[in-house]
């Protein structure tokens, strides 16, 4: 049996940073992940951060590499229409960049912190399992090694992932779960090309595309493709030829290409469940809820919950105040909620959808003419995508 104040389950990038702040604010805990660190950093992610995360890594003493490494933009790039492009110019309409900085580099990062400050991280660890979450004295239970273990605790973070153990562990009936899926997947692959200096979308009667980056040496991009696909169908010389017929000629002609050192689909989901707290036990991050990748926030989002819970957790100990951890469901659902909105609707906007007809195509090349050339529309968009504010 062991002690600490917090026991967090789930050591990705929500779990380990939660871990991280909470360490350097005098607050003991206990990571425990179901996986080996191996499995962990070999999980491809997102790779576009807001202002504020980085804001937030850098006070944390986590921005040396990215500083270094991390590539800022003005904003991101959309082209339709096979010619048409525009800027969501979040640098003008925002005073913030984005930067492009891959989520195994953070989750690098975050190890290397924790491993330097002596954190307890518990991987590997079997049937992990969170009790009596309503009283007094919760704890968490798991097997390690073939022995069961017991921490005690006083509060239980649950950053395990979507299908993970902490949501699940929450009665049905005391949970409002919104869900929308998209008859769709993201075909990505991940080329060790130089990418292109920019990020874009691209809107296309074949299917969305875009080409990201992680850093100079470094590239993905991703198409859209059937849910019943299989990557083994997608031969490279495929997908480069797909990519490029998505794309405007200069820009296809501008794409380096090579072999895919990986290659994955992805579904596209909308989901949350509210609210985030029950009783001694606090989700965040994709154990709540998930976006699609279009509007670039989910591991926005697992931060924006970071920050949050890890404020209410110090105030908590630090001045016996409880106002920020009673309010961070609410709180935190507010940011979620504008996220979820603007992925559905970059998604909706973005994609082609099986029951399409070549009207529905024409009013999305419309919408994003008129954003070309709407100040207020283009600003009201660079706002979200640039993510809000954290409140006060």
């Amino acid at each position: 049996m062991e002690k600490t104040r917090v026991a967090i389950i789930g050591g990705g990038p929500a779990g380990l940073l939660l871990s991280h702040i909470l360490d350097l604010n005098g607050v003991d805990n206990i990571v425990v992940e179901q996986r080996s660190r191996a499995y962990v950093l070999s999980r491809i992610r997102a790779g576009v951060l807001e202002a504020g995360s980085v804001d937030m890594l850098r006070s944390m003493g986590l921005g040396e590499r990215l500083d270094r490494e991390g590539k800022p933009h003005d904003g991101t790039y959309i082209v339709w229409a096979g010619s048409e492009k525009l800027l969501i110019d979040t640098k003008k309409y925002t005073g913030r960049d984005m930067t492009a900085y891959g989520q195994t580099a953070i989750t690098e990062d975050l190890y290397a912190a924790r491993d330097k400050a002596g954190g307890q991280i518990i991987d590997e660890a079997e049937n992990v399992q969170p009790y009596d979450m309503t009283t007094d004295a919760p704890y968490v239970t798991f097997t390690k090694d073939g022995k069961e273990r017991r921490i005690d605790c006083d509060y239980i973070a649950g950053c395990d992932g979507f299908h993970g153990v902490s949501r699940k562990s929450i009665p049905a009936d005391l949970m409002q779960v919104y869900e929308k899926g998209y008859p769709f997947g993201w075909l990505a692959i991940m080329s060790e090309t130089a990418p292109l200096s920019d990020i874009i979308y691209a809107n296309h009667e074949r299917g969305f595309a875009l080409a990201s980056q992680r850093n100079e040496r470094l590239s993905r991009y991703y198409i859209q493709c059937d849910l019943n696909d299989n990557v083994d169908e997608w031969p490279d010389d495929r997908f480069w030829e797909e990519l490029k017929a998505r794309f405007p000629k200069d820009i296809a002609d501008a794409i380096a290409t090579g072999p895919s050192i990986e290659k994955s689909i992805a579904p596209l989901r909308s989901f949350v469940a509210e609210p985030m707290r029950h009783g001694r036990l606090f989700l965040a991050g994709d154990a709540a809820h998930i976006v699609p990748p279009t509007g670039a926030k989910g591991l926005n989002l697992a931060f924006s919950d970071v920050y949050y819970l890890s404020r209410g957790l110090i105030e908590h100990y630090g001045k016996n105040n409880d106002t920020y951890l009673d309010g961070y469901s609410d709180m935190a659902l507010r940011r979620i909620w504008n996220a979820e909105r603007l992925s559905w609707h970059l998604t909706c906007l973005l994609h082609k959808f099986p029951d399409d007809d070549r009207f529905d195509q024409r009013t999305r090349e419309d919408e994003l003419a008129y954003l070309s050339k709407s100040e207020i529309a283009m600003a009201a968009l660079a706002e979200q995508y640039a993510g809000l504010p954290f409140e006060d």
